[in-house]
């Protein structure tokens, strides 16, 4: 029909010779960001693999935590605030309520805390001060160009998108957790194609300078069964729980940090002796990245049973304490040893479970099922695919209202019979109330039950 009226012609040619001007504009400027975000990434990680290289001389160098938490508080303060925290958390803050803008002093002082607070033993990760990094480097260069603010975010998701995908060595899952991570239930689709090319681009940067990734692949030789449908529905709900439990220990430990009389400096110093304390206790495993025991439940080995808890306890005293780094390791850790705790129970591969409890929380903890399911593809193949997707699904909805990025923005209820507000940040939309009238049928009956206990009582 365009082609028989020269005025819709006209707009047709139009429309499609913008769209594609937009599309190799867009093509250079995420090749770009990619390629910088990527030599960032890889700095930051060869860097930070020299400093752990401290850990093979003594076995005593978490007695320097107090140290280095306190030097990650004072870095912090003095030169970049916004470095706080886990990375990841700050960056979905800066675009919802600063268009992305994001000072360039970030970059060098959360790679210099991050490094600090990991090579003294501080139990964080590295993809949150990857994606900050990444972020960083994609504000200054919209700073460079003048970008307008809408073009500024697109390009910071790039950024974010590149960081995750070159510390993970997984290109697609990076660039959907980009574009998934920043509203609970909806995606930022005019921002894919920038996404993919950056987090393609930062990935191969990153192989070209020198950076090994691990997988993981796997061999599942049974097929689909109602068993196995029931057991993934089952490690789901619980990977829900435990994301939750994370979540609220993290919170908790914010709270009581907070509550303290004293600065943060004083704080670091006393989270720092509370860790040296634990560790003399629990030993020196929950300390640090933890990959080791990481690859020894996804390779199917002995897991101890309270080695998630304590990982949970270890990180949310870490981060809450002045510690520097990301929380997505930690997920990781605590995700994959619950998963091959319960693959024992359930009596199925202890290198399935451990897969797909990492990606299961993962998902729970970040709101990100899509972008989890296409990362457990990339690391353990595709034959974990329908069952990573049942179970991260599963989990990012029993997660709940919650995530470890209060900054989120909530597009979506979890559940019609709870009423909570949409269209803001996580962090403001904590009071909710039930639907009685369509609640799930055991949720009235369970308190139909406990209203008649009372009375009898």
């Amino acid at each position: 029909m365009a082609f028989s009226n020269p005025e819709r012609f006209q707009k047709w040619l139009i429309e499609h010779l913008i769209i594609f001007f937009s599309i190799i504009r867009w093509t250079v400027l995420s090749t770009i960001t990619g390629i910088l975000v990527g030599g960032s990434a890889a700095l930051f990680i060869k860097i930070l693999d020299l400093s752990i290289l401290f850990h093979r001389y003594t076995d005593y160098y978490f007695l320097l935590l107090p140290l280095g938490l306190l030097l990650s508080t004072f870095l912090i303060e003095k030169f970049a605030k916004d470095a706080e925290g886990h990375g990841t958390e700050k960056v979905i803050e800066a675009i919802h309520k600063k268009n992305g803008k994001i000072k360039p002093e970030v970059v060098p002082v959360k790679l210099l805390a991050t490094v600090i607070t990991i090579m003294t033993g501080g139990s964080v990760g590295k993809e949150g001060p990857s994606a900050q990094i990444g972020a960083g480097v994609a504000s200054t260069i919209a700073d460079i160009l003048r970008f307008s603010s809408d073009d500024r975010r697109k390009l910071v998701i790039c950024g974010i998108s590149g960081g995750f995908a070159s510390v993970f060595g997984a290109p697609i899952a990076g660039a959907i957790f980009g574009v998934e991570v920043l509203l609970i239930g909806n995606m930022v689709y005019d921002v894919l194609l920038p996404s993919f090319i950056s987090g393609l681009i930062a990935y191969k940067t990153a192989l070209l300078i020198g950076i090994d990734y691990t997988y993981h692949p796997l061999n599942i030789v049974h097929g689909f069964s109602i068993a196995m449908f029931l057991k993934v529905i089952v490690m789901g709900i619980l990977a829900g729980i435990v994301s939750s439990i994370f979540i609220e220990t993290l919170r908790l430990m914010e709270y009581l940090s907070s509550q303290l009389s004293f600065g943060k400096k004083r704080r670091a110093l006393t989270g720092g002796v509370i860790l040296i304390i634990l560790t003399l206790i629990f030993g020196t495993r929950y300390l640090s990245l933890g990959m080791s025991d990481i690859n020894t439940a996804i390779r199917g080995g002995d897991i101890p049973l309270f080695a998630p808890l304590l990982k949970i306890i270890f990180t949310s005293i870490t981060l809450s304490f002045g510690g520097s780094g990301g929380i997505v390791t930690p997920i990781f850790y605590v995700g994959s040893t619950f998963g091959n705790i319960v693959s024992h129970l359930f009596k199925i591969s202890a290198r399935e479970g451990a897969a797909i409890g990492m990606m299961a929380l993962l998902s729970g903890a970040t709101n990100t099922p899509i972008a989890s399911t296409v990362m457990a593809i990339e690391m353990f193949g595709p034959q974990i695919a329908h069952l990573a997707a049942i179970a991260n699904v599963i989990s990012f909805l029993m997660t709940g209202h919650r995530s470890v990025y209060p900054s989120q923005i909530l597009a979506m209820k979890k559940s019609e019979s709870i009423h909570v507000p949409t269209g803001v940040m996580l962090e403001e939309a904590q009071d909710f109330r039930v639907k009685w009238r369509t609640s799930c049928v055991f949720v009235r009956l369970y308190f139909l039950i406990m209203r008649k206990i009372r009375k009898r009582k």
